[in-house]
Formats: structure tokens, sequence, C-alpha cells
């Protein structure tokens, strides 16, 4: 399978873009080569496709159901609740959505934390994305828990190996107020004896610093220190409550961090995320949406513009974090994260890419394409995805998506009705 894109602007130039198999091959102007597929690029612009490196992908059934309301009553009155009744077909078509919303908005890529893995990974084979799938972990510091918790992560780091490539496992512990230090040390060593990376809700809230100093005697980064878990395998998602000495801790041991700007201010979790400062220290930092029933959409479009005005509003800098940086973010560092070559339009990178739609008046006029991108565009300018070598949406159309949403609407309204 072959793919030409011909004539799209890419860093301002009029460029066309060779892809064969999963690869990009050939850049260049005017190229003359035969492929199975062309594309017309005129009038579109050639971007990476987008890495949400942290989301909870089944979620969406829960999109616009407990809003306006804190962490933790949130979680314990609506969400965990309702979790527990989900059946593997919700899990499976609740997953199939957030596929669909991704590619609509240019997404390739996504990390997700969630329950039944199999159902996940089942609706991310069949949508076409790339995902890295974490087995989540809890134990409640009860440890008949924590033993069922180990055995089923030991039988998912073997299945993952029935998908394809796509597909990537990773162990994904809750947080430290739901998983014990014990079995967090466990996970580390599981993690690097099969060269996986950990995903962990990590310094979300003011109350969870509080309740980890009171029950740890130490703040959350170092409580992890203190357990020998800071590693480069770790990815940590939020990590808004971290002093200085903490940046550098994470930057010494090579820790990623995931910004999720939507789910912090929504439910009031805290606005002063240190983009700069972690950058400055050396910490890879990516972008995340969370789950739609916390950030109501998976739009990293909408993500990037969120992330960067909010990082000059706090700061009152209109310099923090340009458009530019917070794109790279989305793309390259989310991409390094995760350990792909991708997140960028490069000969022999992955063919993970999109075409943006420039006739449209959020790119009118086009001064400089990535600030129109970051703030004045949303997803629903991405015309074309690529992933894998492979066109999962063309002219903003992806096959069977009345379907997806009119069935997973009904199973989510089946399932709050009972609730």
């Amino acid at each position: 399978m072959s793919i030409l894109i011909k004539g799209a602007l890419l860093d301002g130039a009029v460029t066309d873009v060779y892809i064969e198999k999963k690869e990009i091959r050939q850049i260049g102007a005017d190229l003359q080569v035969q492929a199975d597929q062309v594309i017309d690029g005129r009038r579109k612009a050639l971007i990476p496709g987008f890495v949400n490196a942290h989301t909870h992908a089944a979620m969406t059934l829960f999109r616009g159901f407990g809003d306006d309301m804190p962490l933790m009553p949130w979680l314990e009155q609506k969400i965990w609740p309702n979790e527990a009744k989900l059946t593997h077909e919700d899990v499976y078509w609740g997953t199939k959505l957030a596929c669909l919303e991704m590619i609509k908005s240019g997404t390739t890529t996504f990390f997700d934390m969630y329950h039944k893995f199999r159902d996940t990974a089942d609706a991310v084979e069949e949508m076409g994305l790339r995902a890295l799938l974490a087995g989540v972990c809890f134990d409640h510091f009860k440890p008949e828990l924590a033993e069922k918790s180990k055995r089923e992560n030991e039988k998912l780091v073997a299945e993952v190996d029935h998908y394809s490539k796509r597909i990537q496992y990773a162990v994904g512990p809750h947080a430290i107020y739901t998983v014990s230090g014990e079995l967090l040390q466990w996970i580390h060593g599981f993690a690097t004896e099969h060269s996986v990376p950990i995903h962990l809700h990590l310094a979300e809230t003011e109350g969870e610093v509080r309740d980890s100093v009171k029950q740890f005697g130490l703040t959350p980064v170092r409580y992890l220190y203190k357990l020998g878990i800071l590693s480069p395998r770790l990815i940590i998602a939020h990590g808004i409550y971290v002093d200085d000495d903490e940046v550098c801790m994470l930057a010494d041991h090579g820790v990623k961090v995931v910004h999720n700007p939507a789910s912090n201010m929504k439910l009031a979790s805290g606005i002063q995320f240190k983009f700069c400062e972690m950058r400055k220290a050396g910490v890879t930092v990516a972008l995340g949406t969370d789950g739609c029933s916390s950030s109501n959409n998976l739009d990293m479009v909408e993500a990037m513009k969120l992330a960067s005005l909010l990082g000059k509003a706090w700061r009152k800098d209109p310099e923090a974090i340009p458009a530019g940086e917070i794109f790279k973010a989305a793309t390259e560092a989310g991409a390094s994260a995760i350990g792909l070559k991708a997140g960028r339009i490069a000969e022999g990178y992955l063919a993970d890419l999109c075409l943006v739609d420039l006739n449209i008046p959020a790119f009118t006029p086009n001064h400089n394409f990535i600030s129109n991108l970051v703030y004045a565009a949303n997803g629903s300018c991405i015309d074309t995805v690529i992933c894998d070598g492979k066109i999962l949406m063309r002219d903003k159309k992806v096959p069977g998506e009345e379907e997806i949403m009119e069935h997973t609407a009904e199973l989510a309204y089946k399932l709050v009705k009972e609730s």
C-alpha cells in the first residue's frame, strides 16, 4: 500500500509526501513516483498526527454526566459506581466512539488507562489508530486485590502480542491513594522486566498532596522517590502540585509528565502547571485531554489552546508557552514520551499524519499557520487522517461513523438510566 500526497503546505512550502507501507519514504517538491492512492493536498496543510498522552477512552459514555463537581465526590458518587456496571459491550463501543472522535480531530495515537483492556484493544484494532493501553491496577491497600492485579497484568503483557503492532501494553497503577507502595514497587519491577511503560495519576489536587503527607510523611513525588520507582519508564498524568526540587527529581530520573489542561480546569484541580520549569529542567512534557467525563471532548487542537492560554494567564506572561512549543508537546514530545518514532513529518518516520483544511475562516488570513491552528481552529479543521500508512478519514468522513454514534448513545442512555 502506497500513498502520494500532492501539493500540500508543509513548513510554509508546497510539498509532496510519499508513503509506502507504514513509513514516510520521500518528501520533496513535485515527486515523480507511482502510488496506489493519490491525495490532492492543495489548500491543505500537513501536520503530524496528534498524540493524546492521557485518556480514558470508554468514558465517552459519561460525557456530560456528573458535571460541575469536585474530583473526589465526582469519582466516588458518579463515576466509580457506574463504572462498576460497565459491560464488555459498553467498553468496546465507548472506545469506538472515542477513536472516532480522535480520528475526526487529528489524533493518531493515544495512551489509555481503563478497565477491560481486551475490549478497548479490540475497538482500537478495528478503528485503525495506534494506542498504548495500560492494564489498570488498584488494590486499595488490600493484599488480595494486589494479587488479583498482578495476575491480570501478567496475562495482559502476553496477550497484547495477539494484536497488531499498533497496540502496545503498559501497566497502569491508578494513583498513590488507590495503590499501595508494595504494589507500586512490584509494578516497577514488572515493568522493568518486560520493558513496558508505567502510567500513573500523580499530584493532581491539593487534597492528594495533603493526604500523601499525612499518610506517607512525604509529598507524592518524594514518596515515589522513597519507593524507588522514579524512572524513565514512568509517565505521570497531571503533576500540577510539584515544587522546584521535585521538578529536578523528575528530570534527574527521566520521568515524563502529561499536562491535561481541560480536566484540570473543569474539576478545579489546579491551574499552575509548571510547563516552562519542567521543560527547562529537561522533563519531557506531553499533552492529553483526559477522559470525556472530565474534559468532555478528546480534541487535541482545543487542548493546545487551553494549555497555552492557561500557562500565559496564571503567569501573567504573554510569552509563556508559545504556539510552537505546545504544538510540539501535542506531537513530537508525546511520541517521544511513549517511545514512538512519530510526531514529525520526516523521512523514515511512521506514516501518522493529517491534512488540515485551510479553506475555512480560522486560516484566513494565514499569516502564521501554527498560531492559527493553536489559537483559532478546533479539531473540525482536520480533513484527512493517515495512521500506520492507512487512510482512516478522508474529506472529513470516517466509514461507519453514524452507526458508532447511534449505538453508543443507546448504551450510554441505558447505563445512566439504570443508575
